[in-house]
């Protein structure tokens, strides 16, 4: 039977309910874009099967220097939700989708509606006077919980009729984080005071450590997103040897030979597998996620800190049940 001639027979009963056949013909589903691959997957996390995501900037890319592809025009004209960080961060994807808006795409900045600009911070890789602040709100676990609201909201917002899957999803999701919120905390505590300090390649931690009382002595990054010079090595190195930090911590995301030059001349121990934006293991991995990615991130940098890494072993990282 043609489906043209099933929606006809089918028509009374789907006006009785309220449906029409036009509408029973399109894809129900909402069509979302998300930026990074952290806030992709919190928008996946809640959105489940009931939403078709498109993640436009890569695992393990740069997102401060990505350069959308034309085919990505497509996604971003076509999606009723693109969900961007904000804070100036997606500027170049920010631009192509705004040259490609279609008449009826909301776009949502996470970052902007949870913090003011009072809260904005300036630092090491991100100074006031280039007037970006440090935009790296989600590795500090309050804030990616309130990502997490933000995006439940919109969704309810935008697809009412499926307000008790997101909720649902959401609301697992929120107990997740506020274990691992908690955590962190108990964890912060198991690392002598001297050594709550955190030097990075990639000025990522700032928010982080705002939150769960450790000090960030500077990033190793210059400003321009490039290598220090061999002036700038040698400043930090002397910085590391009176720090007394027992590690430094560089990015896979940003790979840098400087940084092994560093934990040679410093004698410190040289980290190098802490994630801003990456999550592990394959995107079939259960723990391909935001929570496994700051599961990982934990259990790295308090072992490197002498503190307790054991305590995250309890923490439920694997993609929510839909």
């Amino acid at each position: 039977m043609a489906f043209a001639t099933l929606l006809v027979m089918l028509a009374p009963v789907m006006l009785s309910m309220g449906v029409t056949p036009s509408a029973a013909a399109r894809d129900p589903k909402l069509r979302a874009v998300a930026t990074l691959a952290p806030i992709a997957d919190l928008v996946r996390q809640i959105g489940g099967s009931r939403i078709d995501l498109v993640q436009i900037i890569p695992d393990g890319t740069d997102s401060h220097t990505f350069e959308p592809r034309p085919s990505d025009a497509r996604a971003l004209r076509e999606a009723d939700l693109v969900v961007f960080n904000g804070l100036r961060l997606e500027i170049p994807t920010l631009r192509l989708a705004e040259a490609n808006r279609g008449p009826q795409t909301q776009h949502f900045f996470l970052g902007d509606t949870t913090i003011s600009e009072s809260e904005w911070i300036f630092d090491f890789s991100f100074p006031r006077s280039r007037g970006d602040p440090n935009p790296h709100l989600w590795l500090s676990v309050a804030y990616a919980s309130r990502y997490a609201e933000l995006i439940r909201d919109k969704l309810v917002e935008m697809d009412p009729e499926n307000t008790q899957y997101f909720s649902a999803n959401a609301a697992t999701l929120l107990a997740r984080l506020d274990q691992l919120d908690a955590a962190i905390f108990q964890a912060v505590q198991t690392v002598p005071e001297t050594r709550r300090r955190l030097l990075t390649y990639h000025d990522s931690w700032a928010y982080f450590a705002g939150r769960y009382g450790m000090t960030v002595i500077g990033a190793i990054q210059p400003t321009d997103l490039g290598d220090p010079s061999p002036r700038q090595v040698a400043a930090l190195i002397d910085q590391i040897r009176a720090s007394g930090v027992p590690a430094i911590f560089g990015s896979e995301v940003f790979p840098s030979p400087v940084l092994d030059v560093i934990g040679r001349e410093t004698g410190v121990t040289y980290v190098n597998a802490l994630r801003d934006d990456a999550l592990p293991g394959p995107a079939s991995s259960p723990s391909h996620t935001y929570v496994g990615m700051m599961v990982e991130n934990m259990r790295t940098m308090f072992a490197a800190l002498g503190g307790r890494a054991d305590l995250f072993d309890a923490i439920d990282s694997s993609t929510i049940a839909r």
